[in-house]
């Protein structure tokens, strides 16, 4: 068959060559660079050490983010912000050679050789950042200088100005051979400078990528005529048909008389959008107890469930309503059922207490640039993962005073298991006959006692140990007799201990847990030196010792 194929159907395989390994890395630079001007780009991204750090492999989230800065030096201008990425591409040494032919025509030969491979490019990709420029001779830009320089003086010599309210600079008066008609209308056209001394905040705008709107309206949004009623005017505004609208529990105060009996008509008419079978589950708990916090519901659903349900936004508002202050207060609530005429709903008062300490784990700006380039970051989110943590989640509203299932606390009396404050939350004396907006159904003392427990119960466990209770009957006694050593005077940094009201200083509470040691260690000898002694002396009564 290839003996009778034609000069078309011949198939020449193109040569194979060996692809070197050495690795180089690519920067697609946003602008015109020329060979001699290769430092000052390089300096505008920050340098070569910048570079080097943001192309390495094991380089993190935050340090593979370059900035290209086209006016160093400038405090309050916008960089771009660049990302790198993988490639594999092939870099390539090209060459051309000029030859000329003998009817003196110039003729170039190229010849391409593989150099290496391009396992890394950063590209810049995102919108730049809105610029504004302030004013350089204003003494507060002048003090942003002096603090990149270090300049201890400068900084030491800066007193805030006195407000002289010239927030408009004045327009200048026209020389006197322009025409009084041309000044008339320039002082028409022209506006005059404003003076406020504003100066750019880190970031104007979060939208780094356009968004192809192709210069049209949203087909969603119509026009709709508003009437006021007390003038009579008439205004138009677009209003997006096709916008989410969401729904949220009935919210009542504290002081209201009457309880809902049911959801909204609002809410009711949207009954068929959510799920039955998960409504019908959470009125079966509601049913089971009257009040229960969101995250003790959600821990009686698999996490899919869960997200479902919190995604829903229909669901919990056709199950309860909520209070928005009092004990009870961010607590779903079954209708009809109202929490201060019935003296049993005193557990399920919520008592929170916020850990200063505790770190707010929002992501920068760059994490969520980084996060939205990034597949792994949604493979990392895997079902496995939750899975593992199924255990501690399904009881992280529960408080058993020995493990710690989440850094802030936050329970319902009825979820607090542990021993000690389980006997003062059932213990019936100290309670009041009509509740009370800040403290329900207990006595402010009692409340009192058992907040001061669940604190230091807590935050030992944040520590890294189990409170006894001689530490906390100590406590207890301290602050009966107004000698409680947990005023707080500053608000402390992450990592230092949070002294929040009814927690030991570090000092105190190791000093009462070497105490609370030693006097078990002196009753256990005790104990033994009676039982030693009892029996050696009925042995040998002779003995005198």
């Amino acid at each position: 068959m290839s003996d009778e194929a034609g000069p078309s159907t011949i198939r020449s395989e193109a040569p194979e060559r060996p692809l070197p390994s050495a690795p180089f890395y690519s920067i697609e630079y946003p602008g015109y660079v020329k060979p001699e001007s290769v430092p000052l780009a390089v300096s505008h991204l920050g340098g070569p050490s910048r570079l080097e750090t943001a192309f390495k492999r094991t380089a993190a989230k935050n340090e593979a983010l370059l900035e290209l800065n086209l006016r160093p030096g400038n405090p309050f201008a916008h960089p771009i912000p660049g990302d790198i990425v993988s490639t594999n591409n092939i870099l390539l040494k090209v060459v051309r050679r000029k030859r000329k032919q003998p009817d003196g025509e110039c003729v170039g030969e190229f010849t391409a050789e593989a150099v290496g491979i391009i396992p890394k490019t950063a590209r810049f990709r995102s919108m730049a950042d809105y610029q504004f420029q302030p004013d350089m001779n204003d003494p507060l830009a002048q003090l942003r200088l002096a603090m990149d320089r270090m300049d201890v003086d400068a900084i030491r010599q800066y007193s805030i100005p006195e407000e002289k309210e010239d927030y408009v600079i004045q327009a200048s008066i026209h020389p006197p051979e322009l025409d009084p008609a041309l000044a008339e209308q320039s002082e028409r056209t022209s506006e005059s400078p404003s003076n406020l001394r504003l100066f750019p905040p880190p970031l104007f705008s979060r939208q780094n990528v356009p968004q192809n709107y192709n210069f049209k309206a949203n087909p969603a949004s119509i026009v709709t005529t508003l009437v006021n009623e007390e003038t009579g005017e008439e205004r138009k505004r677009l209003i997006n048909k096709g916008r989410w609208k969401g729904h949220g529990p009935v919210t009542i105060a504290f002081s209201d008389p009457n309880v809902p009996e049911g959801p909204p008509p609002t809410v009711e008419n949207v009954r068929t959008q959510s799920n039955s079978e998960l409504l019908n589950r959470i009125l079966e708990f509601m049913n089971e107890r009257p009040v229960w916090t969101r995250a003790a519901l959600y821990n009686q659903f698999s996490p899919a469930e869960s997200r479902e349900i919190h995604n829903s936004k229909v669901i919990m508002p056709l199950a309860g309503y909520m209070f928005s202050d009092g004990p009870w207060r961010d607590a779903m609530i079954r209708f009809k059922y109202d929490p201060r005429k019935e003296f049993d709903a005193r557990i399920y008062q919520r008592i929170y207490f916020r850990n200063a300490n505790h770190p707010v784990a929002r992501p920068s700006v760059v994490a969520r640039r980084q996060e939205g380039r990034s597949a792994a970051t949604y493979i990392n989110r895997s079902i496995e993962q939750e899975e593992s943590f199924e255990a501690d989640r399904r009881k992280s509203h529960i408080f058993d005073g020995k493990s710690l299932t989440k850094e802030t606390a936050a329970f319902q009396l009825c979820d607090i298991h542990d021993p000690m404050l389980k006997e003062m939350i059932e213990d019936d004396e100290n309670l009041r006959e009509v509740c009370d907006e800040r403290d329900g159904w207990y006595s402010a003392r009692a409340l009192e006692r058992i907040k001061t427990v669940l604190r230091h119960k807590f935050f030992s466990l944040l520590q890294g140990y189990v409170a006894t209770e001689e530490e906390c009957e100590s406590l207890l006694e301290q602050d009966a007799v107004g000698k409680s050593q947990t005023t707080r005077i500053k608000r402390l940094k992450f990592g230092k201990h949070n002294m929040a009201k009814g927690a030991l200083r570090p000092e105190d509470a190791a000093a009462a847990r070497l105490q609370a040691t030693l006097d078990r260690n002196a009753k256990t000898l005790l104990a033994n030196r009676r039982e030693m002694y009892g029996s050696g002396s009925s042995q040998t009564p002779d003995n005198p010792r």
